[in-house]
């Protein structure tokens, strides 16, 4: 208190810079970041944040999981931590939910370093293997409760990298404030762009045996999460085609308050994305749409989600998307592959009332704990809501030769795209 009056701190410029993108903060050549041992270890900020580990898998028979761990602080309270566990089958329709508070996590366990966590109700153990096909993977065992128990074991393949955007320590980040050397808050996340999974599924006595291409990603917001972004967009695109095809995308729009003129020149968009082609990782890309600037011509760095078609949802009061369009483009990071990497992906997704391959729409404020309600702190009348899809989809892809054997131009990649869109305000 007394530091506010007594500051001598010069006065920060109203219209000054407070939101540092990632995507705008390194050239062309520099976004790929590989991913440090520290990049993934469990930080457990304190203050507001909120810290998780998630692992997404699609099964042989189009069953997809999610598995996460949410690592939640609230100011000077004892944070909180959950396991959440999703499962869809999109030929039953069949949804299992489970979302548990757990007692006792620990990170690092015994004799394991910070990469690895464990508590009462699960254990997530890192097992390095330099040298190998597999250098890196995570044993991941929980249960939770008579119904439901899983074993899995989730390998990163030597070919395919985890990245961030920019190297160093400050890659990957995304930075609120006036000055990013002393943030307000911040956004982070590091990606395992494609991962395979084996292992089983014990679920309410019978047994499912678990074969797959996958996902990792660990992220933290180190602010509020309504202060950090009005809107939320993820993509996961993973098909078994041409040695193993699979692209990733996560964009968020910043609030009203953040932008690159102080408050009031927010709804920036960032978003950071990366393209596995032919089983290897193959491109990295992010990029900035500022509010008062149109998109650059196609060419270059592009990493964008429309919602190319909407309509109104009287569920949610929300323009949800009917049909998004994904783009990633960015020079290729292969040595031996110079060249330019294009893709996109159409979703149609329906209608909101006959929705295709809606696996749920979420209602945030229904499912976090009150204790994370409070933090958030919503203005009256809003309803945080996140839509979540499954469909079969098409990956058009335009690439140098080099990548994947006998393709040197335009291809067409069949596979599973499982999709987000999340309204905060």
């Amino acid at each position: 208190m007394f530091s506010s009056f007594f500051s001598t701190a010069p006065p920060v410029d109203p219209n000054a810079p407070n939101f540092h993108p990632v995507s705008s903060a390194y050239k062309p050549e520099e976004l790929f970041g590989e991913l440090e041992p520290k990049d993934t270890e469990w930080a457990c900020p304190g203050g507001f944040a909120v810290e998780t580990q998630t692992f997404y898998h699609f099964l042989e028979d189009g069953t997809s999981i999610m598995c996460q761990v949410i690592h939640s602080s609230v100011g000077v309270w004892y944070p909180t931590i959950q396991f959440t566990c999703k499962i869809f089958n999109p030929n039953t329709k069949e949804r299992t939910w489970k979302s548990v508070n757990v007692s006792n996590f620990v990170t690092p366990p015994p004799g394991l370093d910070k990469r690895s966590s464990k508590a009462d109700e699960f254990s997530i153990t890192y097992k390095p293997k330099p040298g190998s096909d597999t250098p890196e993977s995570y044993m991941l065992t929980a249960n939770l409760g008579d119904d439901l128990q899983i074993t899995l074991d989730i390998a990163r393949a030597a070919s395919i990298p985890g990245f961030k955007v920019g190297a160093g320590p400050n890659g990957g980040f995304s930075y609120f404030g006036p000055d990013p050397k002393s943030a307000e808050g911040y956004v982070v996340h590091r990606f395992w762009p494609r991962t395979q999974a084996t292992g089983m599924i014990v679920h309410k006595g019978q047994a499912i045996s678990v074969k797959g291409p996958g996902m990792f990603v660990h992220a933290i917001q180190g602010m509020r999460p309504n202060l950090v972004a009005a809107r939320w967009n993820f993509a996961l695109f993973h098909s078994e085609e041409h040695g193993g095809v699979s692209a990733v995308q996560m964009d968020f729009t910043t609030t009203e308050a953040y932008g690159r003129k102080g408050n009031g020149s927010g709804f920036v968009i960032a978003s950071v994305g990366g393209l596995v082609l032919g089983g290897k990782l193959a491109a990295v890309t992010a990029e900035t749409k500022w509010p008062d600037e149109d998109y650059a011509p196609s060419g270059g760095i592009i990493s964008r989600v429309f919602h190319s078609k909407k309509a109104h949802d009287v569920d949610t009061g929300y323009e949800a998307p009917t049909e998004v369009t994904f783009r990633w483009a960015a020079p290729s990071i292969l040595p031996d592959a110079p060249g330019a990497v294009d893709a996109t992906a159409i979703v149609d997704l329906g209608t909101p009332d006959a929705y295709s391959g809606l696996v749920e729409k979420v209602d945030v404020l229904a499912e976090i704990p009150y204790v994370i309600k409070t933090m958030v702190n919503y203005v009256a009348g809003t309803k945080p809501y996140i839509y979540q899809w499954q469909n079969p989809s098409t990956l058009h892809v335009n690439l140098p030769a080099g990548i994947i054997p006998g393709v040197s131009d335009a291809l067409e990649v069949v596979g599973t795209m499982y999709n987000e869109a999340t309204f905060i305000s």
